[in-house]
């Protein structure tokens, strides 16, 4: 599953004896508890009678005792807001069943039984959009992670495997198109205006992988052959006017199986493989086993409504989530603790076809970005967790950016650590040992261990421990060596306040100052809390360039000079470590300034030394524009925030922006020269026009920030004259930034233009609620009651208020206005979708690193939505968690 995302214990674990399970104080569920549940469901059969407003199930289950686990004379079928209304054992009706909370228990003695249960829900009420749920006159599920409990009462834990039999049946003029899982097998007409159809899916799987869609719907089809020659139809569902944006998608479908099989030996294997877009959904898209449900932003795009990031979101998604085929289907996680290990693994594989389909430095970088702005800010706050936690009040709320994004750097590393032939030899180990089992963490790490054949006990210690490492960095030079000290930190987090050094791989590179060249790049281990490597051969002290292709998920601290930094930024072989010292560069000036360590004197110094390495990335005719747009970007004011204890918003923003302003009028003739070469590249898809579109953007946003005379005017001719998204919304931004006749002129264009596109006006929301106008309060405000607006939809609900969250100066404004709107929202939304509203709680959750005044406002927020009641499971952990 994508992220964009009940009162039962759903694997089986012991709960706390203080917390008892009611339906409102779920219990804590703990990882050392598991047990294996009492019985199998080797077979799984499903009505349907299909309504929007009321929908029929008829669940059929074989059971058999588990030989693995205690025996039982009941079986507990997990319920979410259901009634049961009818019980059946063995093909009679039982009345001796009862309620546990939402779950319903039945009594069972003996062998193999038949239960059937049948319940009645309301997919139109289903606002949550868990369980089976209605969109715009459409029926879909989603039931990762225990939304198939609001479907019908089953075993809902991804360690009961079953094949899965489903027919549906309801009024044709309603749901023309009727889809599960696995391949069609039958179909026909009913009675009074209905029909039906008839799937079955061979290969076993957990409840959370089930989907089914019913609706009006239209497809792009293909096929695809694999490489033993089978022949895979291939189609893509959305609405009728959706269709012609869909070949991006498809052509994506296809490069990710082709690169499965080349890349890790990967076959697919079932005759059908069904994408739905769907306009309704908390994920970005959810890898239901041959029928894949995708948000429509993730599957829609064409030059005029999508940007290039658009483009590359869909082929990523796409990837990310056809490769969960192995990844996460064919061999699934035994519990929800061991969520990284098919979401960690299948992260890195859509990072590494990313890679493949295009710049392999840009997208590193991309990647390494995200790790920074979510999961460092995760590692270091309240809600600090283990890739593979401990224990858990909500899953939902464990869908986090250290489960996917550290994950798969925790995997990347292995890899390095292997080489890419013998990491090979661990996953093709790993599938074929697990292939149609529940697996964990600990199998995969074995099969590498064991396939690799490399040591990985002491690696095991990345599973466990939460926290992002602090490797501090001091190189010495004594005669001809250079002697490399290294020492290791990782901080205390919530639960966990001592932890033990773990291995960290990194890459690193020794430069000759004067040739600007170094001998070959080489790995090294840290395995200690404290260790020193020694290099021969260098007669005067060389330049270190370390953490190179970003190696390890680690803080690097070195009291490194700025002529240093400069020289790597000018000569660095290695594309990220040369990004990285530029990021260094301007850290340690902005970091300067915002302590006030520096005199005016001082601070132009710095100043020009940064102008002096952008001009030189201006340049420079050996990278590509590609390359030279992520050079130009300066470190975002959350990651600034990132490399302080306490952090001021308010200061931080001014010094940046002060900094943005100075390179803007300092470097003015070069953007203007930048920005029209770019302008004269012709629209395509290939690598050159796409850099140009990137750098024309940075060079009007730098324009800007100096208020350079003209820069509105231009801004307005890029945007006029655009042929492409990517160009007008980079323009829009720009403007959306200012305050002129241009801004309101263009600001009214785009919406008339798109005001029938949905993805196109999410876009309008979101870059007014994150622009650095000094009114986007009020600005946002105004747009909560326009009529496009509506808390029911998350892509509108996130465009809108996640782009505030972000918005450094808004959100963080002195006033606590800013974290006032958030808190009204999250109270707003969470009786309405509340997977969404807690997601709305970390921005708040960061109010320990920020500064004393703003700080109280935000934890004030905080204790205000904790004290109102009758909050959800989702939204009440991690309010609670964040207050501490």
């Amino acid at each position: 599953m994508d992220i964009a995302r009940t009162p039962s214990s759903p694997d089986g674990n012991t709960v706390m004896a203080d917390a008892a399970p009611t339906p409102h104080e779920p219990p804590v569920i703990r990882r050392e508890d598991y047990k294996p549940f009492e019985w199998l469901v080797p077979e799984v059969s499903l009505d349907f009678d299909l309504g929007l407003g009321s929908t029929r199930v008829v669940a059929t289950l074989s059971v058999a005792p588990n030989a693995k686990a205690d025996p039982s004379t009941t079986i507990r079928l997990n319920g979410d807001g259901l009634e049961p209304l009818a019980v059946q054992v063995d093909g009679e009706i039982v009345s001796d069943w009862s309620m546990d909370g939402y779950d319903l228990i039945i009594p069972l003695t003996g062998e193999g039984h038949e239960l059937r249960v049948t319940t009645q829900i309301s997919p139109a009420a289903n606002s949550a959009l868990m369980g089976l749920f209605a969109s715009n006159g459409m029926l879909c599920t989603q039931c990762e992670a225990e939304g198939f409990r609001r479907i019908t009462f089953f075993p809902d834990r991804p360690d009961v495997l079953s094949t899965y039999r489903v027919r549906m049946s309801g009024l044709k003029a309603h749901f023309p198109v009727l889809l599960s899982n696995g391949n069609l097998e039958a179909q026909g007409e009913g009675e009074d205006g209905t029909h039906w159809a008839e799937w079955h899916d061979p290969w076993p799987k957990p409840s959370y992988l089930f989907a089914l869609v019913a609706g009006d719907l239209v497809a792009n089809s293909d096929s695809f052959t694999t490489m033993s020659g089978r022949e895979v139809a291939l189609n893509i569902y959305v609405r009728d006017g959706d269709l012609p944006r869909t070949g991006h998608a498809m052509e994506s479908l296809k490069k990710s199986m082709r690169w499965d099989e080349k890349v890790f030996g990967r076959e697919y294997d079932l005759d059908l493989f069904n994408i739905v877009a769907v306009s309704d959904f908390n994920m970005g898209a959810m890898e239901n086993k041959g029928l894949n449900v995708f948000n429509t932003k993730y599957v829609l795009a064409d030059p005029d409504t999508a940007t290039d990031g658009d483009f590359d979101g869909v082929e990523g998604v796409i990837a990310h989530e056809y490769f969960h085929n192995w990844s996460g289907n064919r061999v699934t996680c035994r519990d929800w603790f061991q969520l990284s290990l098919k979401e960690g693994f299948t992260v890195l594989r859509d990072q590494l076809f990313s890679q493949d389909m295009g710049s392999e430095p840009v997208k590193r970088i991309e990647d390494v970005r995200v790790l920074r702005g979510a999961q460092f800010p995760e590692d270091s706050g309240p809600l600090a967790h283990p890739i593979r936690p401990d224990s858990y009040r909500e899953i939902s709320n464990f869908y986090t950016a250290t489960i996917y994004n550290k994950g798969a750097e925790v995997i990347r590393m292995m890899r390095s650590m292997c080489g890419e032939e013998r990491f090979r030899a661990g996953t093709d180990l790993y599938f074929d040992r697990h292939d149609g089992e529940a697996a964990t963490c600990e199998d995969f790490v074995k099969a590498i261990e064991d396939g690799a054949e490399l040591d990985l006990e002491q690696f095991r210690l990345w599973y466990s421990q939460a926290g992002t490492p602090k490797v501090s960095v001091r190189l010495e030079h004594d005669g001809d060596t250079a002697t490399l000290h290294l020492s290791q930190d990782v901080p205390p987090t919530p639960g966990q306040p001592e932890k033990q050094p773990m291995p960290i791989p990194l890459r690193i590179a020794l430069f000759d100052r004067e040739s600007g060249k170094h001998d070959g790049e080489q790995l090294i281990t840290l395995t200690k809390a404290q260790d020193s490597f020694s290099f021969e051969g260098f007669a005067t002290k060389p330049v270190l360039s370390i953490n190179r292709g970003f190696s390890a998920p680690v803080v690097i601290e070195r009291d490194i000079a700025q002529d240093d930094l400069v020289f790597l930024a000018a000569h660095d072989d290695d594309p990220f470590a040369r990004y990285e010292a530029l990021q260094d560069l301007v850290v340690g000036h902005l970091k300067d300034v915002i302590d006030g360590n520096l005199d005016d004197s001082e601070r132009d110094t710095g100043r020009q030394a940064i102008a002096a390495a952008i001009s030189a990335v201006l340049d420079d005719e050996h990278i590509d524009d590609l390359m030279r747009g992520e050079m130009l970007l300066l470190p975002s004011e959350g990651y600034l925030a990132e490399t302080m204890l306490v952090a001021d918003p308010g200061a931080i923003h001014e010094a940046r922006q002060g900094l943005r302003a100075y390179l803007g009028t300092q470097l003015e003739e070069a953007w203007k020269a930048l920005h029209q070469r770019a302008s004269s590249v012709p629209f395509s898809h290939d690598a050159e026009a796409r850099g140009a579109r990137k750098v024309k953007t940075h060079a009007l946003a730098y324009l800007a920030a100096g208020d350079v005379d003209g820069v509105q005017e231009l801004a307005w001719e890029q945007y006029s004259s655009a042929d492409n998204m990517t160009d007008r919304q980079g323009a829009l931004m720009v403007l959306c930034n200012l305050d002129g006749p241009e801004r309101t002129r263009a600001l009214l264009d785009f919406y008339n233009r798109y005001k029938d596109n949905a993805l196109v006006i999410d876009k309008w929301f979101s870059l007014q609620s994150m622009s650095l106008h000094p009114n986007a309060i009020e600005h946002v405000k105004a747009l909560a009651d326009h009529p496009q607006f509506t808390l029911k939809n998350p892509n509108r609900v996130r465009s809108l208020y996640m782009g505030f969250a972000v918005n450094p100066q808004a959100f963080h404004d002195a006033s606590g206005e800013g974290y006032r709107m958030i808190a009204d929202l999250i109270l707003q939304l969470d009786p309405i979708n509340p997977q969404t509203a807690a997601r709305f709680v970390t921005p708040l959750g960061r109010w320990r690193r920020i500064e004393p005044k703003r700080s109280a406002l935000m934890k004030a927020e905080l204790e205000q939505i904790a004290a109102a009641g009758d909050l959800s499971r989702d939204t009440s952990e991690q309010v609670s968690r964040s207050l501490g």
